[in-house]
């Protein structure tokens, strides 16, 4: 008797170890799919930060160009460095970046007002994947980043008495002065110097 109910309960005991055991496997596909679509998000959210990064980057430099062409005309370096000059092309190399983190840009504009920087939108060029959960397979993700290109440097035009050879002294971040003499003008700040780029917040999510 006693026998026979041990291999009852066993056999009783047999279907739920099979449900258990095949909820347990679902739930292990359900977390692999949750996975692989954060996967897809981070790397969507890598790809926005590089093209914004990138673009902001690119106009960074494009305004110490353009501050380096004007350095002998101080009534213009305000604009340049407000970034209230027309440099802005950073876009193009956004996509560049994009394309090199597997995803596309959907949106790149240059945000008006100060700091200057750039807004830009990417999808991954790669869906979520085939998993349990429907739709993954249609499935990509989106991502923005916002970068901006801060001024790092001031300057006080000369006095109407000053010469008119006379150039402002820059004064930069942590106590850095530039004496700019317009006779030697083979020093002078790098970009890295005069601008600082960096990220604001981003977000991304699935479509």
């Amino acid at each position: 008797m006693t026998s026979a109910r041990r291999f009852g309960d066993a056999g009783q005991a047999f279907p739920i170890y099979i449900t258990v055991v095949g909820g347990l496997l679902f739930l292990a596909f359900v977390y692999l799919a949750v996975g692989q679509a954060a996967a897809n998000r981070n790397g969507a959210q890598t790809a926005a930060d590089a093209a914004a990064l990138a673009a902001a980057l690119d106009t960074r430099d494009k305004l110490t160009d353009e501050w380096v062409e004007n350095v002998l005309d101080p009534t213009k370096w305000q604009d340049i460095f407000n970034g209230e000059v027309e440099v802005f092309g950073g876009c193009e190399r956004a996509n560049q970046l994009a394309a090199q983190n597997d995803a596309t840009v959907t949106g790149c504009a240059g945000p008006g007002g100060f700091p200057p920087g750039y807004e830009v939108t990417v999808r991954t060029t790669e869906s979520v994947g085939d998993s349990l959960v429907p739709g993954t397979e249609d499935t990509y993700s989106e991502a923005s980043a916002t970068a901006v290109i801060d001024r790092l440097c001031e300057f006080e035009l000369p006095g109407e008495d000053a010469g008119d050879d006379m150039l402002p002294e820059l004064t930069c971040e942590d106590g850095i002065s530039w004496p700019l003499d317009p006779d030697n003008l083979d020093d002078l700040p790098g970009p890295e110097d005069l601008f600082d780029v960096h990220l604001a917040d981003g977000q991304a999510n699935d479509e």
